[in-house]
C-alpha cells in the first residue's frame, strides 16, 4: 500500500506573485490527493478480488488420493487369476485310507470228501496226521462201531481259553469211515475209559441216539462222558451217511488239572460246547460223484483251503 504524507512543517511565504500560482498549486495538490486515494482504493479492491479468487479455487488432489491402493488391486488380480495346480491339490481334502478288515471266520473245504465248515480265525486248525494225533490222544476218540475211521480236520479253541482254568482240550473234529454201511453209521459205541484209568473207573453209558438237522443233512447224535472230578471228558458225536461213507462230527471238552494246580477255576463246559457247536452248525457235505474218502485223509493238507467265510 502506498502512503502519501504531507508535511506540515514547511512554511510557504506567500508573495504577491505567487498568490495566483498558489491557488493553482492547491488545486493540483488536491487532485493528487484524490488520485492517490482512488489508487489506494483500487489497490484494495484488486487485492480483495485476488484473495477471493484464490480462496474459490479447488484444492489440488493430494498425492495420497491419486496413488492407487495396491493391496486392493493385488487382491482383485489374485482372485481373477486361476489357482495353480499345486494350490488346487492342497485345497482338496486327502482321500480317506480304506482299511480292509480281515474276516472273522475262515472256511475249511475238502473237495475229495465234499466236507466244508467255517471256524473263527483265532482258532487252531489241524488237518491230516496232526488232526489224527489230536483226536486219538483224547479219552473219547472216534465213535464208529467198526474200525477204519480217519480224521480229516480238527479245530481247537485258542490258547486264551485255557488261561486260569482246568481246561485240557476242547475241539471240533471231522472223521470218515468208508467201511460202514448206512445202518452201521447210525450206531455208536459205548464210551470206554481211558487206558490209564483203573478198571472200576466210573463210566457213564452213552445216551440214546438223537437227531440233528443241518440244512438238508439229517444227523444221528449221541453224548458220552468218562472220568470224574478234575479228570473228565465229555463228547457229542453226530453221524451221517453220505457219498457211500459214514461221516462223524464231534465236539469234545476235557479237563485235567495237575495236582499242583487244583486251585484253578473250573471251566464252564456248557459255554465251551456252545462255542464248538457254532462250528458244527456250519457243516456241509457236498455230493461227490466218485468219492474216495479214505484217500482224502492223506491228501487233506494239500486240499485244505482256509479262505475267508462268505
Amino acid at each position: 500500500m502506498t502512503r502519501i504524507n504531507v508535511s506540515s512543517t514547511s512554511k510557504i511565504v506567500p508573495t504577491r506573485g505567487s498568490l495566483a500560482s498558489g491557488k493553482n498549486n492547491v488545486s493540483h495538490s488536491n487532485l493528487e490527493t484524490t488520485a492517490s486515494a482512488l489508487l489506494f482504493a483500487a489497490l484494495l479492491i484488486v487485492c480483495s478480488l485476488t484473495v477471493g479468487c484464490s480462496s474459490d479455487k479447488p484444492n489440488p488432489a493430494t498425492s495420497t488420493s491419486q496413488t492407487p491402493v495396491m493391496h486392493n488391486t493385488t487382491a482383485t488380480t489374485t482372485a481373477s487369476m486361476p489357482a495353480s495346480p499345486a494350490q488346487t491339490e492342497a485345497a482338496q481334502p486327502a482321500p480317506k485310507k480304506i482299511v480292509h478288515k480281515r474276516p472273522a471266520n475262515l472256511t475249511y473245504a475238502d473237495k475229495i470228501s465234499g466236507v466244508s465248515f467255517q471256524y473263527p480265525r483265532k482258532y487252531d486248525l489241524k488237518t491230516g496226521d496232526d488232526a489224527g494225533k489230536l483226536v486219538s490222544s483224547m479219552p473219547l476218540p472216534m465213535d464208529f462201531v467198526q474200525p477204519g475211521g480217519v480224521a480229516l480236520a480238527a479245530v481247537e479253541l485258542p490258547g486264551a481259553a485255557y488261561n486260569g482254568n482246568d481246561l485240557a482240550a476242547a475241539f471240533f473234529n471231522v472223521s470218515v469211515n468208508k467201511a460202514l454201511t448206512a445202518e452201521q453209521c447210525e450206531e455208536f459205541l459205548a464210551p470206554r475209559p481211558a487206558p490209564s484209568a483203573p478198571a472200576d473207573s466210573s463210566v457213564q453209558a452213552a445216551v440214546q441216539p438223537s437227531k440233528l438237522i443241518l440244512g438238508d443233512l439229517e444227523l444221528q447224535g449221541t453224548e458220552a462222558a468218562t472220568g470224574e472230578g478234575i479228570h473228565q471228558s465229555d463228547a457229542k458225536y453226530f453221524h451221517v451217511f453220505q457219498n457211500g461213507a459214514c461221516y462223524e462230527f464231534a465236539v469234545s471238552v476235557t479237563t485235567a488239572a495237575p495236582e499242583s494246580q487244583l486251585a484253578l477255576k473250573h471251566v464252564d463246559r456248557e459255554r465251551a460246547f456252545q462255542q464248538l457247536e457254532k462250528i458244527l452248525a456250519t457243516v456241509k457235505v457236498e455230493s461227490v460223484a466218485s468219492p474216495d474218502v479214505a484217500a482224502s485223509a492223506s491228501a487233506a493238507q494239500a486240499t485244505t483251503q482256509t479262505t475267508p467265510a462268505q
